[in-house]
This record gives structure tokens, C-alpha cells and sequence, in this order.
């Protein structure tokens, strides 16, 4: 057996357009797009937060480039994830849903989706914005020092673990801590492009 340590993987990556990028996003030109344009950049507004909510939940257990490359017909099924039209969805839809391969064909995802958008009614209904003003409370503060190695990136934090427990109080499904830190991650509430991706600057 060799005593030579493996080399560690870089963290940044630079694409053939000269852009250094985290690691993860170099090798997919849809990654690269999401990495450059969402991934980290502040999302608001309670239709694009239910949508995210969703797309995180189908993705526990996948890849995310596998959500990415079904989230036109992810939409295309759920009405755009306009909470009234998916709260209202019923068992012709659904069973049409569970057989459109265009999608990730779960039934106790597609479910907790249109539970998720009743309950996404229930809370702002009467206050637009609730959601959005849920789910951003439960942002922690901005770290002092950018992560300098992807291996510093968690994978659930104490503000997922609280995020995660009061959806979950309130009916909520598919909403797991490291589903809820991905969605922190996707949606800006937390920024962990790491030193030396053009995203940190």
C-alpha cells in the first residue's frame, strides 16, 4: 500500500470561460448557469419560496442537476407552483403526475405538495408575504470570514434545525434540515460560495 496521500480536490474551478467557480458547478453547464445566477442570490416572494420549498423536497435523496433539468415540467404539472392551482389539484392530475417521467414520479412527494400549498394558503391568505417572512426569519446572520473549502460547507445548521421544526409544527412535509439548509443555501439565505469563486467577490 502506497503512503502517498491523495491529492485534495480543488474548491474553485476555473470553466472555459475563465470564470472560477465552486467546485460543484463546474462540471454542467445548467449547474454553471444556476451556481452563477440563483444559487446564493437572494430569493423572495411566497410563490417562488413554496416553489423552492417543493423542488427541495423532490430533491432529498438526488442530485439537484437531476431537479434542474425537471423543473420545466415540475412546472408545467404544478401550474407554475401557484399555490392556489396546486392546492386544488385532484386525483386525475395527480395520477397523470405519477405517470409524466418528467418528473420525479413520487406519490408521497406529489402529495405533500398539494398539502404544502393549502398550507401555504392557510398562512397567506390574509397576510401576502407571510411565507417569505417565515422562512427569512429563520436566516442567521452573515458569517464574518467567507468559507474558504467546500469541506467547511455544512450540511444542516441549528437555523435549518429551527426552520425545519416550526414548518413541520405547522403541517408542513418533506421539510427535513438538510432539505431546509439546501433551500437556505439556493435561496440566499446564506451565502457559501466559497474564496476565490468569482460569486464571492
Amino acid at each position: 500500500m502506497s503512503d502517498r496521500v491523495a491529492p485534495s480536490k480543488p474548491d474553485v474551478i476555473v470553466g472555459d470561460d475563465g470564470r472560477a467557480r465552486c467546485r460543484w458547478a463546474a462540471s454542467d453547464a445548467e449547474y454553471q448557469r444556476y451556481h452563477d445566477e440563483e444559487w446564493g442570490t437572494p430569493l423572495h416572494g411566497d410563490r417562488p419560496l413554496f416553489e423552492k420549498m417543493c423542488l427541495e423536497g423532490f430533491q432529498a435523496g438526488l442530485s439537484w442537476i437531476t431537479i434542474l433539468r425537471k423543473r420545466p415540467v415540475f412546472r408545467e404539472v404544478f401550474h407554475g407552483f401557484e399555490p392556489e392551482r396546486v392546492a386544488v389539484m385532484g386525483d386525475d392530475e395527480i395520477e397523470a403526475a405519477m405517470l409524466n417521467e418528467g418528473i420525479i414520479r413520487n406519490r408521497a412527494k406529489i402529495l405533500s405538495t398539494i398539502k404544502n400549498a393549502n398550507l401555504t394558503l392557510e398562512l397567506t391568505r390574509d397576510a401576502p408575504g407571510a411565507l417569505d417572512g417565515l422562512m427569512w426569519s429563520f436566516a442567521p446572520t452573515p458569517r464574518g470570514k467567507r468559507l474558504v473549502s467546500m469541506s467547511q460547507v455544512p450540511a444542516v445548521t441549528d437555523d435549518s434545525i429551527a426552520l425545519s421544526k416550526e414548518l413541520r409544527r405547522r403541517g408542513f412535509g418533506f421539510v427535513g434540515p438538510t432539505t431546509m439548509y439546501a433551500l437556505m443555501q439556493s435561496s440566499g439565505m446564506v451565502d457559501d460560495h466559497v474564496v476565490g469563486c468569482w460569486r464571492a467577490n
